[in-house]
Parts: C-alpha cells; structure tokens; sequence
C-alpha cells in the first residue's frame, strides 16, 4: 500500500463523481425550459442507479476473472472478496479501484442521455441503465481493461476511449434511431435554456477530467502528470480551433467554445498517458476539427442526436483511439505508435475501435427494440408538447415560467 497513490486517487474519483453533475448542467442548460428538469435528473438518477448497480454486479462483469477473453465471472459479486487490502501489483486498496472504475461507468452512462433528452420516457431510461450496464458496458470494459481480448490485443486505451465514449456515442446512435426526432425539429425554435449553466457544466468536466485521466495511472507519479497536461493542452487547442472555426461561417459563441474543450478532452482521454504535450496539441485541434464537421453533417441529415453525444463522444472517441495509435512514444508510455515507425499499434487501435462501435451499436440496438415493445421508450405526444419537466416529474425549473 502507497498512502500517496491512494490519496491522489481518493481525490481523481471524488473528481470523476463531480463530472456527472457536470454533465447534467452542461445538458440541462443546451435544453428547452420545459425539460430541463428533466434532462438534469436523468444525469442524477443515473449516478444513484448506477453506484448501486456497480457494487452488485457490474464491478464483477467488468474486473473479474476472465471468461473467455469476453467478460468477467461473478467473483466480486455484491463486492465479495473486494477488501482494503490492494490487488497484486496495485498500490491502492482494491475498494479504492474499484470506486475509482465506478465513476467511470456512471458517467458513460449519463452521456447517453444527451441524446435522447426531451423525448424518452424516465421509468424505460431506468431500466435501459440497468440492463445496458450489464450487457454493454462490463463486456467491453473487460475487453479493454480487465483481461479481455482487445487488451491481449494490444490496444491502448489510458482513460476510456473505447469504454466510455465510443462506446456512449455509438449507443447513442442506436438509441436515436429507435426513438426519431423531436416534435417540431426544424419548425419549433430549440433553443438553449441558459448557456451560462452549459459553461458552468463545462467547467465542470474539464476541472473533473484531471481527475479522470490524471487519475488513470493509479498513481501519483510521473505518468499522472503528464496526464495532466496533455488533458489540460488538448481541451485548450480545441476550444482555441471551434473559436476559429466558428468565427469563419458567424459569430464565436460560447456554446461552440465550450463544445470544442469537451471535445478535446474526449479526444485526449485514451491517449493522456501515452502521448507528449505537443502531440496532445495536434490530437486537441483535429478533434476540434473533426466533431465540428460532425456537428454540421448530422444537422444537414437532420439526424436527431439531440446534444451531440455523437458528434463529440462518438466521434471525437474514434478521433482519440486512432490518434493514440500515431503519436504514442515509448519515452512517454512505453509503447510506440505510427509516427514512431511503429504502423501495427495504429491497426490494433483500429480493431479495438471497430468492434467496439460494432458491440455498442447493435447491442444497443437490440436491448432498446425490446424495451420499446415492452414499455415504450418515449413519450406520449400531449407529454412531450407541455415537456417532461411537469409530464415526467410534476416540477417546473423556472417557478411559473412557461
């Protein structure tokens, strides 16, 4: 046991909880009054659900002995045989660790709702959370990061390229074509409630991300801090870029320049401990680059991925996964990638992202097709026309404000 290391990571998953919040308020405000409400509980339901969960059975899923290369047996189940003590070749109570890849889990759960936000119906996203966290994300969270076959593979995934969003974006992919579009897109106005709360929500996930990457190393050492740069200068290369790029076709907005950090914190989240600062700059801005076409291709197919969960963590995840594949160096990580004459890393980063999106999207798919005949995921339309704010939850966010 490390006291140090397990002070730093007590800290990164206090960081990590926090971003849930985070994402809720940087939801919450991009969304229309009347669901705002809505869209915030939906984040904070999540984190209660999910922690509960986590402990009974997906923890286990996720970290327990391998099965075939595919998905953890039930030898942590109900947190059985996970004690104080730390884990062979940890520094860190094995409580800690796994409380630590809790957080990770809520929060890939939360971003899937910004997608469907406004829409889906509060009691089917309950059950979708709990039947998702068992079927989706222990399976690829074992593959990545508990023994499983992308592991053995090769593949490097530092803080949750492939596990959180890819996997979240592709989801919410699957989960929007099942659903449709809202009532009224492009004929209602859809504005953002308050965009100071989207850059608070922001804020928020970019001061939570040095936790989430920093973190990663599951150590207070060298690799956690240059997981704090490289988190740090990718986020301000791509806010700095979406400026730009925004500036070319109107107006620099806030809520482009807060969507341009996230993304760039997406991007730099598999590579932070296996990239250099000035790479993490390149990785930052072709993110920026990459999600902002995104953004502008879905609203020309009027595809209605309502928050962009897609467009940034889909996309921006898939942007990252390879990129760590080019830019990794053996100086920082111990693994060279493409620009390092290393050309086989950036394959393996490629089969890792494809079975993910794979996985994610058709099992997604299948799980909500089941859950739409069964419950129904959204909502009637009388609900949706006076907003799941009073529909769902009987509250108003803004007191008498229509």
């Amino acid at each position: 046991m490390n006291s140090g290391d397990t002070a730093w990571i007590l800290v990164s998953t206090a960081l990590v909880m926090l971003m849930t919040p985070g994402v809720a308020l940087f939801y919450g405000g991009m969304v229309r009054k009347k669901n705002l409400i809505s869209t915030l509980m939906m984040s904070f339901a999540v984190l209660a659900l999910v922690s509960i969960l986590w402990v009974v059975f997906g923890y286990t899923l996720s970290f327990g002995s391998d099965i075939s290369s595919l998905v953890g047996n039930l030898d942590f189940l109900g947190l059985n045989n996970v004690g104080m003590e730390p884990t062979e070749g940890s520094t860190i109570p094995h409580l800690l660790f796994m409380m630590f890849q809790g957080m990770f889990a809520i929060i890939t759960v939360a971003l899937i709702t910004g997608a469907v936000v406004e829409r889906i119906k509060f009691s089917t996203l309950l059950v979708f959370a709990g039947v998702w966290l068992a079927l989706i994300y222990g399976p690829i969270a074992h593959w990545v990061w508990g023994g499983g076959w992308i592991g053995q593979l090769g593949a490097l995934d530092f803080a949750g390229g492939t596990v959180v969003h890819i996997n979240a974006g592709v989801s919410a992919a699957a989960l929007v074509v099942l659903l449709g579009a809202r009532r009224g897109l492009g004929k209602e106005p859809m504005e953002p409630n308050n965009i100071p709360m989207v850059m608070l929500g922001a804020a928020l996930l970019w001061f939570g991300w040095f936790g989430f990457n920093g973190g990663s190393s599951l150590a207070a050492n060298g690799a956690a801090a240059n997981a704090f740069v490289t988190t740090n200068t990718a986020a301000a290369a791509a806010a700095f870029v979406w400026i730009l790029l925004s500036w070319r076709s109107r107006r620099p907005t806030l809520l482009g320049a807060v969507t341009g950090a996230v993304a760039g914190l997406v991007a730099i989240t598999p590579a932070a401990g296996f990239v250099t600062p000035m790479a993490a700059l390149a990785i930052g801005a072709v993110a920026a680059m990459v999600c902002y076409w995104a953004m502008s291709f879905k609203a020309r197919k009027g595809f209605d991925d309502s928050l962009d969960v897609m467009s940034v963590h889909g996309v921006g995840g898939i942007w990252g996964a390879l990129a760590t594949g080019i830019f990794a160096t053996a100086a920082v990580g111990g693994v060279d990638g493409a620009l390092a004459g290393n050309l086989e890393q950036l394959g393996i980063q490629a089969i890792a992202v494809a079975a993910t999106m794979a996985y994610a999207f058709f099992g997604t798919l299948i799980i909500g097709k089941i859950l739409d005949k069964t419950m129904g995921l959204r909502v009637k339309e009388a609900e949706e026309i006076v907003g799941l704010d009073l529909s769902q939850h009987g509250e108003r966010a803004y007191g008498g404000i229509k």
